[in-house]
């Protein structure tokens, strides 16, 4: 796959709708390093995911770097969005490798499998997504974001809802990701992802009015 060399905002400004959530943010994401991104509620954080993603448009400012290939996780699901078991939930990862419609490969069945146990939910595999607690679903969605092995891979809230065991297991499989070559970025609140990342970029406290350019 290929791999990004970083992700540089200039001056960027982000809306949801008519109010401006972000201003004149300067980030840098770097390919082989995890980056958190900090803030209060209502900073920004998920909009600046979202942008990323080109599920929101840039305001202004100036983006360089962004590759076409990045794998986005959200925090959740709403209830029967994955109406799968999770091996299937998972598989969707390997749609961006080749069309929905085409049998799975020997290498896509390896790579579904290897996300699986990396995110220890092959014991699960035959379940319904749906049946899942949340901890359980948030794991099998990052599982599906690695399985896109994508150059950039977003999280939004890794850690959230799940137990302090599966928290380090998402961490450490954030961190293998990163050192392999990808640009990660996730949004967090939990102070021991926070610390575990190797680089953070902190959003300001939200306003009803931000000077947006």
């Amino acid at each position: 796959m290929s791999r990004a060399a970083a992700i540089e905002l200039t001056d960027v400004a982000l809306h949801r709708g008519d109010r401006c959530v972000v201003a004149g943010l300067h980030a840098t994401f770097r390919a082989g390093a995890v980056t958190a991104l900090t803030g209060p509620n209502g900073s920004g954080k998920s909009t600046v995911l979202d942008a990323i993603a080109g599920l929101v448009p840039w305001s202004a400012g100036r983006v360089a770097g962004l590759p076409a290939d990045v794998a986005y996780v959200p925090q959740s699901v709403p209830p029967g969005a994955l109406p799968l078991t999770v091996r299937d939930a998972v598989s969707m990862g390997r749609w961006r490798a080749r069309p929905w419609w085409r049998p799975a490969t020997r290498r896509d069945r390896s790579v579904v499998e290897a996300q699986l146990e990396r995110l220890a939910v092959a014991d699960l595999a035959h379940r319904s997504f749906d049946e899942l607690s949340g901890g359980q679903r948030q794991r099998v969605l990052v599982a599906l974001g690695f399985a896109q092995e994508a150059s950039v891979l977003l999280v939004d809230e890794p850690t959230a809802g799940v137990d302090a065991a599966s928290a380090a297991l998402v961490v450490a499989a954030l961190a293998d990701e990163a050192a392999a070559g990808a640009v990660v970025v996730h949004a967090a609140h939990d102070p021991v992802a926070v610390a575990a990342a190797d680089g953070v970029v902190a959003l300001g406290q939200p306003s009803a009015a931000p000077a947006c350019s």
